[in-house]
C-alpha cells in the first residue's frame, strides 16, 4: 500500500480520479477549476491510496484558518464575538478539512473493484495519513466536511478510531423531477404553495432569462450580486472570486452554465449550475436584494431550473444546502450531512465537545432535528 499526498489534482490522471467518482458532476475538472480560482486563505491537499500502482481510494482536502464560531447564532454568537475581540487568535484554529469548501459533500471515492468490506481499511489508512499530515504541518484541528448520508455507515465505523466525533451539518435538498410540465409540478404541491408560486411568477413576468457559458462581459455585475448575497448569508465559510465562476465554466464546458436574470438591460440575478444527462446541481445564486423582494427572484430561479430539467429530461434537481424548510415545502427530499471533527489539543477538544452539546444546529432547528431522528436506524 502506498499513501499519496498531493498538492494539486493535476498529480492524478484525470481518468483515474474520475473512475473513483462515476457520474459525479464535481469531478476532476471541477477541482481543477477550484484550484485556479485563487480562493483566499485556502490551500489544497489530496490524499490517495495506491496498491500495485493503481489508485484505490482518494479524498480531497483543504487547509485553512477556521473560525470556531462559524455556525453559532443568537446569544452564543454574542459571547463568541466578545471573546474574539479580546482574544482574536483563540477562536481561529488551523484546520485540515477532508472534503472541499465549495463541494456539495465530502468526495470519498473508491475503485469499482474495492469490495464493501475493504473500504473501512482504506478509509482508515487515509485518515491515519491525514493525522500524520496535520502533525507534520502544525495543524490544530482535523475535520470531515459534509460526509453524506450515503456513506454514513462507513464514516461512523472509521472516523471514531481517529478520535473524530460528529455533529449535524445542513442537509442536502433534491427534487425528483417526474413531471411533464411546470403545471404538473405545481399540481404536486400544497394548495397554498401552488397559489403562492403562481402569484410570484406573475410579479416577475417582465424578467428576461438567459443561459450563458461565458461571463466575461458581465463579471463585475455578477460579482456585485454575489457579494450582496454573501453579505446576507447566515453562515459564511469561503468567499468566491470572479475567477472561480470563469474557471468552472471553462473547465466543465457544456456541463456548466450561468443562468442570468435581467430587468431590461440590468442584471439582477445569476445562478451557477452544473448539469449532465441526469441531474442539475444548483451551485451559487447571486441577487440584487431590492429586486429580489419585488420580483421573487429565488422562486423564479427555482422554477427556471425545474423547467430546464423537464425540457432536457433530467431526473433530479439538486438544490444543495440552506433554506431546507423552504425546499421541503417545494417538494424536495432532504438528506443528512455530517461534520466529523476533533482538536489535536486534548484539553481544548474536551471544551469543544461540551460546547457542541448546546451549539449543535439541530438543537435550534426542530426540522433538522426531526430529519435526523427519521434517519436513525
Amino acid at each position: 500500500m502506498e499513501l499519496v499526498v498531493a498538492n494539486s489534482i493535476a498529480e492524478f490522471r484525470r481518468e483515474e480520479w474520475n473512475r473513483l467518482f462515476p457520474d459525479e458532476l464535481e469531478d476532476c475538472s471541477y477541482y481543477r477549476a477550484v484550484e485556479q480560482a485563487g480562493l483566499p486563505d485556502f490551500a489544497w491537499v489530496y490524499f490517495g491510496v495506491r496498491e500495485h500502482g493503481a489508485l484505490r481510494a482518494a479524498v480531497p482536502a483543504f487547509v485553512t484558518d477556521y473560525e470556531l464560531d462559524t455556525t453559532l447564532g443568537g446569544p452564543l454568537r454574542r459571547v463568541s464575538d466578545a471573546l474574539a475581540r479580546r482574544f482574536p487568535r483563540w477562536l481561529r484554529q488551523r484546520m485540515l478539512g477532508l472534503g472541499s469548501p465549495v463541494a456539495e459533500h465530502c468526495h470519498l471515492g473508491f475503485a469499482a473493484d474495492v469490495a464493501a468490506d475493504e473500504r473501512p481499511r482504506l478509509l482508515a489508512a487515509l485518515l491515519a495519513r491525514a493525522e500524520a499530515y496535520a502533525a507534520e504541518h502544525a495543524v490544530r484541528m482535523i475535520a470531515v466536511k459534509d460526509s453524506s448520508a450515503a456513506q454514513d455507515a462507513l464514516w461512523a465505523a472509521a472516523a471514531p478510531t481517529q478520535g473524530l466525533r460528529r455533529q449535524p451539518g445542513l442537509p442536502t435538498a433534491s427534487l425528483e423531477v417526474r413531471f411533464a410540465s411546470i403545471e404538473e409540478y405545481l399540481g404536486t404541491l400544497g394548495r397554498a404553495t401552488r397559489r403562492d408560486l403562481k402569484r410570484k411568477l406573475r410579479a416577475a413576468a417582465d424578467l428576461r432569462v438567459e443561459w450563458r457559458r461565458d461571463i466575461d462581459d458581465i463579471a463585475p455585475d455578477l460579482m456585485r450580486l454575489y457579494r450582496a448575497t454573501y453579505a446576507q448569508a447566515q453562515y459564511s465559510f469561503e468567499e468566491l472570486t470572479a475567477e472561480y465562476f470563469r474557471a468552472v465554466l471553462r473547465e466543465l464546458g457544456p456541463r456548466a452554465s450561468c443562468v442570468t436574470y435581467w430587468l431590461d438591460a440590468r442584471l439582477v440575478a445569476f445562478n451557477l449550475v452544473l448539469h449532465d444527462e441526469r441531474r442539475l446541481l444548483d451551485k451559487f445564486l447571486g441577487m440584487d436584494y431590492a429586486v429580489a423582494r419585488e420580483r421573487n427572484l429565488y422562486f423564479v430561479s427555482w422554477l427556471e431550473n425545474v423547467r430546464y430539467c423537464i425540457a432536457h429530461g433530467l431526473a433530479v434537481y439538486q438544490s444543495g444546502q440552506g433554506l431546507h424548510r423552504e425546499k421541503r415545502r417545494l417538494g424536495s427530499r432532504l438528506d443528512a450531512n455530517w461534520l466529523w471533527y476533533r482538536h489535536r489539543n486534548r484539553p481544548l477538544d474536551w471544551v469543544l465537545a461540551r460546547v457542541e452539546r448546546i451549539a449543535r444546529l439541530d438543537r435550534h432547528d426542530p426540522e433538522l432535528a426531526a430529519l435526523l431522528a427519521e434517519r436513525q436506524p
